[in-house]
């Protein structure tokens, strides 16, 4: 579901239906969903992306206005795809298109993160592995030091015994 603030892209469109009692096309949902709340638009670039839209507009219209085999539910579709088109120079894409380059990014993003994380397990592994081994060690050395130990105590005692 595509959202702007806390409302659905369907639910404004839906509420300004209501309001005027009249479809909603997706220039107008744009228009509406891409402005601050004094009237202005959100950035430079949503401003141009408006006014190539509203000059495509009164471009198709007037072709429209001609041509009877244009058209007009389709014209709103046919704008959007000109002005998004690879060969505009325009940097606006359908929000379909944001959202999919959106989801790649974070996909890429969590594969980022995701062998990151490998990576760090493996070398915690490799350092508790290195650790365990270190400590096995020193463990092995006591128990020889000890063995060592009680060995000679019993050879002494052996041989203070002999002496006895």
């Amino acid at each position: 579901m595509h959202t702007t603030r806390l409302k659905s892209f369907g639910c404004v469109a839906e509420d300004e239906e209501l309001l005027f009692g009249q479809k909603v096309g997706r220039l107008q949902l744009f228009d509406i969903t891409h402005r601050k709340k004094d009237g202005s638009p959100i950035t430079t670039e949503v401003a141009e992306i408006m006014e190539k839209l509203k000059d495509k507009r009164v471009e198709y219209e007037a072709i429209a206005s001609s041509d009877s085999s244009v058209n007009l539910d389709d014209i709103d579709n046919q704008i959007i795809t000109e002005v998004s088109s690879p060969e505009s120079s325009q940097q606006y894409m359908p929000l379909t298109n944001q959202a999919q380059v959106e989801v790649k990014r974070l996909r890429d993003q969590m594969a980022q993160m995701q062998a990151s994380t490998v990576e760090q397990i493996t070398q915690l592994k490799a350092k508790a592995a290195s650790r365990e081994a270190e400590a096995q060690s020193k463990y092995d050395e006591l128990q020889l030091q000890l063995k060592v130990k009680a060995a000679t105590r019993k050879a002494e005692a052996t041989r203070k015994y002999e002496e006895l």
